[in-house]
Formats: C-alpha cells, structure tokens, sequence
C-alpha cells in the first residue's frame, strides 16, 4: 500500500500523517534519503490498529507500528522523570498537535514535518532557516533530557559540515555528568556514524567544544596538548595532527574500520611523558594500552581492536619502507598481509599519516616512497606455497616457510630496486 493511500485512510478516518525528522531535513538539503518515519495525529492506538489490523506494535513505551515496511508513530510529548537516556513519561493520545510532537525533538532541523497529502511544511522553531544558515541549534531546553542528544548533535555535525549554536554548545556541557548513563552500543552506534562523515574530526572537535570529549573518548583527548616537533608537524600538536590524519583517511577510503585506525594510530603520543616533548619515542608502543581502553569504553568489535591494534605498532615502520633492508621488508610484508589489516589497510593509514592534506580522492593515488603494498603484493602473487611446494617439493612446516621466507627475499633483491 502507497503511503498516499494510507494517509487518506488516517485522513478520512480524522487523523493526519506527515512525513518528520530527518528524511524531511535531507529532501530540504537534497541528500538521498535513508529512512522515511512518520507521525500520525488525530488517532488513537486502538483506532490506528483498527484501520491497520497488519500494522505491528513495535515500541513498548510509545506506540509505534511498522506498517508497508514504514515506521508510523502517534503524536507524543515527553516529560524527563529521571536520569539518562530511558526515564521519560510518555504522553501519546489523538489531541497532541504535530507542533507539540515536533518540541520534543532535539534540533531544529529535525523538528520539521511535511504532509504527506497536502505538501505542506511544519516548520514552528525555524528549521528551514538553521539549515540554510548550516547551524545546529536545540529545538527547546527539553534538548537537555536525553544525553544521548550530545553525540548526535557531534554525529549530524559532521556528516552535514555544519556549525553548532553556541547556545547547544552550552546545552551540551550542562549533559557531561549524564553521559555516562548512556549504553556503549548507543555511544558507538554515533560514533560509527560520524566515520562515515567527509570530514569526520568535526565529531571530535564538537565534543571538544562542549568540554565533553574526555567522557568517552578520554584517549583521544589526551592528545591535546601533546606538542610535536614543528619541522614535522605545523599543523600542531598530536590531537590536530590525528584529526588532520583522520579527514585525510576520509578522502581515501570509504571503510570506517580504517578510517578508525588512522583515528587511533598515535594515541601512544598522549602517555608520552611531557620531559621528553617534542619527541614521542617509542610512543608505539605506548599506544597498545589506550587503545585497548577506547575499545573496552566503546565496546568496539574485536576486528576494529585488532586492527587497530597493528595500526598503533606499526604505522611508523610503514613510514620508512624504504630505506628498511631487504629481508626487513619482506618480514614486514609477511606480517602485516596476515594481519587483518592488511597491507592496503596499513598503507593508507600511512599515507595519511605522513601527508600534511590529501587533496586528490582517489585511494590508489599512494606516495611512491610508502608503496609496500604493490610490492608486497607482487612478492606474494609471485613465490607462494605453491611455488616453494613445486620447487622443493615440501610439505608446510618450519623448513617451508624458512624457505619462502628465503625465495622471497631474493626475488626482492633481482626484482625491485
């Protein structure tokens, strides 16, 4: 059933159906939209299932029904009753207006209805407005019931390039005792999100912002401060160069697991003792340990652990390659092609790590002096199992793979300058 037909059955029925949220925000801003929800006033749950008998009940504090492979909820207010993301009163009956519905929403350029039939637009708290001006703003002080709304605020920040009021701002530093509260699945569920965003260190500068950065992502924000030597890094200290990193990732790869590691790969740089700045020795090594704290704040999956992981201990030897020996070099690409990183993984990170601003989106376009994996790649290709089983007519076990190891070396040393 189209959603037209649907909303003349709620319409002749007493009710009105209009399209909310953000699928009206991105049709305004003209990006694809992902998820259509509605919100439908003038009706009782009774009368809603009436009409719909194979509508679902999905929600158990609020009525909403999934309906056509739609969302559909009735019109409600809410009321804070306690702490954290989840103690609210809910109200939902079929006199609440969809002007009342929309103040309960965090944004303003989320708090904009449509009608499905009519086309008009519901904009009471100036949404329309906010997103051409490309600023974030709290819809009402009830902005600051749900903690939750400072990591989408961060979230939809970044994924729209958009600017946050510095009124929100202060909104969102009055929610930092709260946020602990939240779940980590809701917590890295935005945090996921915001990877995906073209210039995803607005998240994280958001968060700085609003002097909330150090809740969650304390590891990151122990970068602050951390100064590097400037002949290296102008951009400044270890936080600016990681969120530098990080956008760089972003113009290179769509995979947020990488982009995660470009995040992560100096953390070490926050535990180096400030006696020995500007120098960060050894700081690979220092990572390992707040890197595991991030992931355990985050409740990340083990994959995005482990390769971060490989990311923290072996950025820097990826960086000098080039002038590694020849048996150093295959070594390195033998133990990073295991990882599940990988050696493309490993290399962008690199890359982005050593670039002072990626301009060219394109990924294959690597610095030459960084290219382990093309010729890692060949090498691998080249003299595999299969090769060492045929030439020396071996089973695997110690005596293989010294072997391997040891045709691949001189295939490097005949092969690639």
């Amino acid at each position: 059933m189209e959603i037209e037909k649907i909303a003349k059955i709620i319409k002749q029925n007493g009710g009105e159906t209009y399209l909310v949220g953000g699928a009206v925000r991105d049709a305004i801003l003209n990006i694809p939209i992902k998820d259509e929800d509605y919100c439908v006033t003038g009706l009782t749950a009774e009368k809603f299932l009436k009409l719909f008998p194979e509508a679902k009940l999905r929600g158990k504090s609020f009525e909403v029904f999934d309906l056509e492979h739609k969302e559909f909820a009735l019109a409600r207010k809410e009321t804070k009753i306690g702490k954290g993301h989840k103690e609210f009163k809910i109200e939902a009956n079929d006199e609440i207006t969809i002007e009342e519905d929309l103040e309960r929403r965090d944004i303003t350029i989320n708090s904009i209805a449509q009608n499905v039939l009519t086309k008009e637009i519901i904009d009471p708290f100036g949404g329309q407005e906010d997103l051409e001006r490309r600023i974030i703003r709290a819809t009402s002080e009830k902005f600051k019931e749900d903690p939750l709304r400072v990591y989408r605020v961060a979230r939809i920040a970044a994924c729209l390039n958009f600017e946050v009021s510095k009124k929100t701002i202060n909104m969102m530093k009055s929610l930092k005792d709260e946020l602990n509260t939240l779940s980590k699945e809701r917590v890295f569920t935005e945090f996921r999100k915001a990877l995906e965003a073209d210039k995803p260190s607005i998240f994280f500068n958001v968060l700085r912002d609003a002097e909330v950065l150090d809740v969650h992502f304390k590891e990151v924000y122990d970068l602050i401060g951390a100064i590097q030597p400037i002949k290296y890094h102008p951009e400044g200290d270890s936080y600016n160069h990681t969120m530098l990193t990080l956008d760089n990732s972003a113009k290179v790869t769509k995979d947020t697991k990488i982009r995660f590691c470009a995040l992560v790969h100096d953390l070490g740089k926050g535990r180096t003792p400030k006696e020995m700045y500007p120098h960060h020795y050894n700081h690979e090594q220092r990572g390992v340990e707040p890197l595991r704290l991030l992931c355990k704040t985050l409740g990340t999956p083990n994959e995005w652990k482990k390769m971060g992981t490989t990311s923290v201990l072996e950025h820097m030897k990826g960086g000098v390659f080039a002038q590694m020996t020849v048996a150093k070099k295959v070594s390195f690409i033998e133990k990073i092609d295991k990882s599940l990183l990988g050696l493309k993984g490993l290399q962008i990170v690199v890359y982005c790590d050593r670039s002072r601003n990626i301009e060219n989106s394109k990924a294959e376009i690597i610095d030459k002096q960084y290219d382990f994996c093309t010729i890692g790649n060949k090498i691998l290709k080249t003299i595999d199992g299969e090769y060492i089983k045929n030439k020396y007519n071996l089973k695997p076990g110690i005596e293989f793979g010294r072997k391997l190891h040891e045709e691949r070396v001189k295939w490097l040393k005949n092969n690639i300058k």
